[in-house]
C-alpha cells in the first residue's frame, strides 16, 4: 500500500479534513479493496462475459441465462436480515472476513464445473454452476451492508464526493487494463483450461478485496444504537429524503434496464460486432471517459451538491442510448458514442447516488437503510426492468411486429430513452440538496473550471 502513502490527491483530502493517521490508512485500505473488488467484478458476476461463456459451454438455454442474470439481484433480499444482524452485533469486520471472504472464495471453483460432467449430455455441471452462483450471491449480500456504512464512518461528508471520484478514476483505469487482459485470455487460452484460469484469477482478486478490510479500523461517528429492526425499517420508510432517493433510483434503474441489458447482444447479433470490438469500444471507451470525467464530478458534488450532479448526469445518460436508433450492420460508432458520452454522464449519476445514500441515512441505522435501498432498486429496478424488456422483445417477436430497419430493439430503446428522460425531469428536481446552489450555478462553475 506504499503507493497510497505518497503525496497524491488523497493526501490533500485527508489533510483538508484533518484525519488522523489510522483513519487515513483505513481509507487507503478500503480503496485497495474497492480496486480489487472492481477487477473481481469484471470476471465474476451474473452477466459477465466469462460466466456467460462458461454457461454456454455447459449447454445453458434462455431460461438458464436469465437465471444467471436474475440470481444476484434476487439475492439482494438477503441484505435485509444481514442488516439486522450487523445492526445488532456491530461486527462489520468479522462478517467481511468470514461471510464475505467465503463468498469470494467460491468463485475460484466456478471454472472447475465442467469437470463434473460424466457424459457430454450431463446437466449436473450447469445445475452446480447455478447453485454455486446462488450461494455466493446470498453470502455476498453481506458485503454491501458492511463496507458502505464502514466507509461513511471513516470519510467526513465534506470530502466523500472527491474521495469517491478519485477512487472511481483508479478503478476505471484498472478496469480498462484488466478488461483487455480478460478479453485476450478468453480468446487465446484453450477451452479446456481457460475458464479454470480466468475464475481462479477473478476469485483471487475478490479474496484480496476482503483481506484489505482486515487492515482498516472500524471508526464510528455515532455510538451504536441497537434499535428494533422493524422500527428502523419504519423510520426509513417515513424518511422523506431517503424515500425520494429510493423511488427516483428505482425508476431510473427500471427505465435504464428496459433496454440496457440488450444493447450488447444487439451490437453483436444485429450490428455484427465481435467480442474484441465490444470490449474496446464498450468497456475500454467507457473506462477512459470515466477517468477523464469523474474528478470534475467529484469536485462538483462537494461544491454544488448531489441533486445538481444527479440531474445533469441523468439527463445526459438518458439520451445516449439514442445513438443506437441510427445503427446499421457493421457500424461501430453507435457503441462508441454511447459508451464514451454515456460514461461521462452515468459516472455523475452513480457518484451522486452513492453520496445521497450516505447523506440520506442516519449513522446509527445506516446498514438497514443501505440494505433497503439496494433491495428495492435491485428487484423493482434492475431485475424487473430487464424482465419487462425481455417480455417486450419476445412479445414483438412472437407477434411479428417491428421487423424492418426500425426493429423491435430500436423501439424498446426509444421507449427507454423517453421514459428515462421524462422521469428524470419529474423526480430529480424535487429531491433535497446539501446547499442552495442550482443547476445553472453548477454549469457556470464547471465552465469556469
Amino acid at each position: 500500500m506504499s503507493f497510497f502513502r505518497s503525496n497524491n490527491g488523497f493526501s490533500s483530502l485527508y489533510a483538508e479534513a484533518g484525519l488522523p493517521a489510522p483513519v487515513r490508512r483505513g481509507l487507503n485500505w478500503i480503496l485497495g479493496g474497492n480496486l480489487f473488488g472492481t477487477l473481481h467484478g469484471i470476471v465474476c458476476g451474473g452477466g459477465t462475459a466469462a460466466l456467460v461463456g462458461l454457461a454456454g459451454m455447459l449447454g445453458a438455454g434462455d431460461m438458464e441465462f436469465g437465471l444467471l442474470v436474475a440470481i444476484p439481484q434476487i439475492a439482494a433480499l438477503m441484505q435485509i436480515p444481514f442488516a439486522l444482524l450487523v445492526n445488532r452485533t456491530q461486527n462489520r469486520k468479522l462478517y467481511m472476513l468470514t461471510v464475505g471472504l467465503i463468498s469470494r472464495l467460491l468463485w475460484m471453483f466456478f471454472g472447475f464445473m465442467p469437470l463434473l460432467a460424466k457424459t457430454p449430455e450431463s446437466q449436473l455441471p450447469l445445475l452446480a454452476l447455478i447453485a454455486l452462483l446462488g450461494i455466493s450471491s446470498i453470502m455476498g449480500a453481506m458485503i454491501n451492508v458492511c463496507w458502505f456504512p464502514w466507509f461513511s464512518d471513516l470519510a467526513p461528508l465534506q470530502i466523500r464526493g472527491r474521495w469517491l471520484s478519485l477512487r472511481d478514476t483508479i478503478t476505471a483505469t484498472g478496469s480498462l487494463l484488466f478488461g483487455l487482459l480478460v478479453a485476450y485470455l478468453l480468446d487465446v487460452l484453450p477451452v479446456s483450461s481457460k475458464y479454470i484460469i480466468i475464475f481462479l484469477i477473478g476469485g483471487g482478486l475478490g479474496v484480496l478485496d476482503m483481506i484489505c478490510f482486515a487492515f482498516a479500523p472500524e471508526v464510528r461517528t455515532a455510538k451504536p444504537k441497537r434499535a428494533p429492526f422493524h422500527k428502523t425499517i419504519m423510520e426509513a420508510l417515513r424518511h422523506k429524503p431517503f424515500m425520494k432517493l429510493v423511488i427516483m433510483w428505482t425508476v431510473w434503474n427500471f427505465t435504464a434496464n428496459l433496454s440496457g441489458s440488450f444493447l450488447t447482444p444487439y451490437a453483436m447479433n444485429s450490428m455484427g460486432l465481435n467480442f474484441m470490438q465490444i470490449t474496446v469500444f464498450g468497456t475500454v471507451a467507457a473506462s477512459v471517459a470515466t477517468v477523464i470525467a469523474v474528478p470534475r464530478w467529484g469536485q462538483a458534488l462537494d461544491r454544488f451538491g448531489s441533486r445538481n450532479v444527479m440531474l445533469l448526469g441523468c439527463i445526459g445518460a438518458s439520451l445516449t442510448p439514442a445513438f443506437y436508433l441510427l445503427s446499421t450492420p457493421g457500424s461501430i460508432w453507435p457503441t462508441l458514442l454511447h459508451n464514451v458520452l454515456g460514461a461521462f454522464f452515468w459516472s455523475a449519476s452513480n457518484l451522486a447516488a452513492n453520496g445521497m445514500q450516505l447523506s440520506a441515512s442516519p449513522d446509527e441505522g445506516r446498514p438497514t437503510y443501505i440494505a433497503l435501498f439496494s433491495c428495492i432498486s435491485a428487484l423493482a429496478g434492475i431485475a424487473l426492468g430487464t424482465l419487462c424488456g425481455g417480455w417486450f422483445l419476445e412479445g414483438c417477436n412472437a407477434a411479428g411486429w417491428f421487423t424492418g430497419s426500425f426493429d423491435r430493439y430500436k423501439v424498446l430503446i426509444l421507449i427507454s430513452v423517453v421514459l428515462r428522460f421524462g422521469f428524470t425531469l419529474l423526480l430529480v428536481p424535487s429531491m433535497p440538496n446539501e446547499n442552495e446552489h442550482t443547476l445553472r450555478d453548477m454549469l457556470k462553475g464547471m465552465g469556469r473550471g
